[in-house]
This record gives C-alpha cells, structure tokens and sequence, in this order.
C-alpha cells in the first residue's frame, strides 16, 4: 500500500466527491441564476481614468464555462478584458455587438445603466 491520501482534514470543509473541490466552490455542479435569468449589459467608465468597459452580469454559468465565453466574446470583439467573480469586463463599449452574441447563445439580454 503505497497510496498516500488525506484521511481526514478541516482545512477546506466538505469536498465535493466528483470534482474533489470544496463544496462551496464545486466546479461540477450546474450554478443557479442568483438572479431573474437576465443577462445585464452596462457600459461603466467610474475608477477607469474615464476608458469605458462593459460589464456583464447574470450569466448563469459555471466558472469554467464563463471563462471559456469570456474568452470567445474578447476574441469575437477584437479587445481584451477579464473576469471579476461572476462578471465580465470587455473593455470598451462593445454593447451592440455584445447583445448580438450573448443572444445567439440562447440568453435574454437586455441594455441597463447609461
């Protein structure tokens, strides 16, 4: 038996059995919209030297699929960007063409803020 494994241990809490991840944090399990099921545009510029970005919230996804469409609305937009818990920043104004393709996806997207 040359097998090591914890036997037991506090330090993460309950993991989750298929992906090993603390239950908090399980990256298999599908995530429920916190929200109406409604993907938010906004354009923001506040604590961006005035640069706009625009952020995208309430995209009912798990972490490795936002990043996975994080990645492909970057590239279809031709800009760069980032993730910010359960955002997406794309920077500049990109909204028009943004709605475009979150909706092709399948989600109901609306424009908010200013």
């Amino acid at each position: 038996m040359n097998k090591q494994r914890t036997v037991y241990s506090t330090d993460l809490g309950q993991l989750c059995p298929d992906c090993r991840h603390p239950v908090k944090a399980c990256q298999c399990q599908p995530v429920q919209p916190d929200g109406d099921g409604i993907v938010r545009l906004q354009r923001q510029t506040k604590g961006r030297n005035g640069k706009p970005v625009t952020l995208i919230t309430g995209v009912p996804l798990a972490a490795p699929e936002l990043k996975k469409l994080a990645a492909e609305l970057k590239s279809k937009c031709g800009v760069g960007g980032s993730i910010e818990g359960a955002n997406i920043l794309i920077q500049g104004d990109k909204r028009p063409l943004l709605k475009t393709l979150l909706e092709q996806r399948g989600f109901v997207v609306k424009l908010a803020g200013g």
